[in-house]
């Protein structure tokens, strides 16, 4: 008789991009954002590309390193009007800026730089992209850079869920961040988690916790 699968086990995932597709599909359904198919299409092959660190890091002197969206909006400010250089620039700061906010908005919490930072900064970075693309040949993907810069911070809320899965009980330190994520952004699903934790929250002075 076959013994049982451990539960920690971790399973090998055969496709990336069909796990990711099955994923993020879900997390919309049930974070009730309807987004165009071929946004949802752009998101995937986003979050293929960047599971793999050499797509999303860059190497530098000290190894592999994330480079600060600051340096990458110069680099866009710098770049001629119209040229395929900054509209690429801009397209890997809304593109970082959106994976970075989705998979590790809990890791902001001891940084200076928030996840309100990343969401303003990527959403404003695809909404110039979609009004230098929005003629020629660059017609369909503004069409998408627009979508995601409306909904930038639903997408976001839509990447937390699949990044964090099916976990645990969320700790006090977790519910703190929840709530601050809560103020910052106006995360729905943020709001959503605290009400089921019977935490019920509000913008001036505290929260109220259900009994």
């Amino acid at each position: 008789m076959t013994e049982p699968r451990p539960r920690t086990q971790v399973l090998p995932v055969a496709n990336l991009r069909e796990f990711f597709r099955d994923t993020l599909h879900g997390a919309l359904l049930r974070q009730h954002l309807t987004v165009e198919d071929q946004t949802e299409h752009y998101v995937v092959n986003l979050l293929t590309l960047y599971a793999r660190s050499e797509a999303l890091y860059e190497m530098t002197p000290d190894g592999l390193r994330l480079k600060p969206l600051v340096a990458m909006l110069c680099e866009a400010l710098e770049a001629a009007p119209g040229t395929r250089e900054r509209h690429r620039t801009l397209q890997r700061l809304g593109d970082v800026s959106l994976f970075v906010a989705g998979f590790f908005a809990r890791g902001f919490a001891a940084k200076l730089i928030d996840i309100d930072y990343h969401i303003a900064m990527g959403g404003r970075a695809y909404g110039a992209l979609a009004d230098a693309t929005a003629h020629g040949r660059g017609r369909v993907l503004a069409a998408v850079f627009a979508e995601l810069s409306q909904k930038f911070q639903p997408m976001v809320d839509a990447l937390n869920e699949v990044s964090e899965g099916a976990g645990a009980a969320p700790s006090d330190s977790d519910i703190l961040r929840l709530y601050e994520i809560w103020l910052k952004t106006g995360s729905a699903r943020c709001f959503a988690q605290l009400k089921r934790i019977g935490v019920h929250p509000t913008r001036a002075g505290g929260s109220a916790f259900a009994h």
